[in-house]
């Protein structure tokens, strides 16, 4: 239902391999731990709407306030994220500069930081970054950077199926990327997973949620915001598997190209 520019999203991982540097007294996610980090399709899954945060002002505020007769986007990450979060962001924002409904008038934007450590600053300068790229001031009320305690932030992960996991050695955070539709009700109904999505795509997902409809379950899309480290080899199987999977792709656009040029009838020389 949507694209994912996936080979040059390895090649980013894989590029910073160099620049990160392990503690010995910490201990980095060990494969079992990262491979359950993933995003859980929990369609018609009831959201708790009571549970508290706060905002990117610093008012307390619950999921209940967003949800007032329209869908709600719920895009979970967090902040301070070095990696694809800010490829999510941008993704969306590109994606709703080609659609006609607007945050704040037909539907609502919540970001959810998954880290209890940051900061309503921090919310509040994505915000205006976020804003001013898209470029419609009107849906300033539209747009909503929530930050909150472990213990409800857990919970909402949870009911959204996100699965998340911190690793001290690079003080990250794993996790998956998409987003998650959430009908006017506040039950999910439609994922949408990657860093890039179709602007037709979503706005036929914000229609449908409109509507009261539940979409199917999508394939799930292994893309993890995470810097994997080559320097304690526990994670080498995995990141082996990814380059192998992006060399094969790549050979086999290759191929296609070099077919379909050879195909190609040869202008005759006058």
């Amino acid at each position: 239902m949507t694209s994912c520019a996936v080979i040059p999203y390895v090649a980013l991982v894989m590029s910073v391999f160099p620049l990160i540097t392990i503690s010995g007294a910490e201990r980095p996610l060990d494969v079992a731990r990262l491979q359950s980090i993933r995003f859980e399709q929990r369609l018609q899954q009831p959201l708790s709407l009571n549970l508290n945060f706060q905002d990117e002002t610093g008012s307390s505020v619950t999921l209940a306030q967003y949800f007032h007769g329209k869908p709600v986007l719920i895009i979970p990450g967090y902040y301070g994220c070095p990696m694809l979060c800010g490829q999510v962001a941008n993704g969306l924002i590109e994606a709703l500069q080609d659609i006609t409904a607007t945050p704040g008038h037909d539907f609502e934007l919540v970001f959810l930081s998954i880290d209890p450590k940051e900061t309503l600053d921090l919310a509040a300068q994505k915000k205006r970054t976020y804003l001013k790229r898209y470029g419609r001031a009107s849906s300033n009320t539209g747009w909503h950077f929530l930050t909150g305690s472990k213990g409800e932030i857990e919970s909402i992960s949870k009911e959204i199926g996100f699965h998340y996991a911190y690793d001290p050695a690079s003080k990250q955070y794993a996790h998956p990327s998409g987003l998650v539709v959430v009908r006017p009700d506040g039950t999910i109904a439609q994922y949408i997973f990657g860093v890039t999505y179709s602007p037709r795509d979503l706005s036929a997902a914000l229609k449908n949620a409109a509507k009261g409809e539940v979409q199917s379950p999508i394939k799930e899309l292994l893309l993890l915001c995470f810097h994997y480290t080559p320097l304690t080899g526990k994670y080498a199987g995995l990141v082996v598997g990814l380059v192998r999977a992006a060399a094969l792709a790549t050979l086999f656009v290759l191929a296609g190209l070099l077919f379909v040029m050879t195909r190609r009838p040869r202008r005759k020389v006058a």
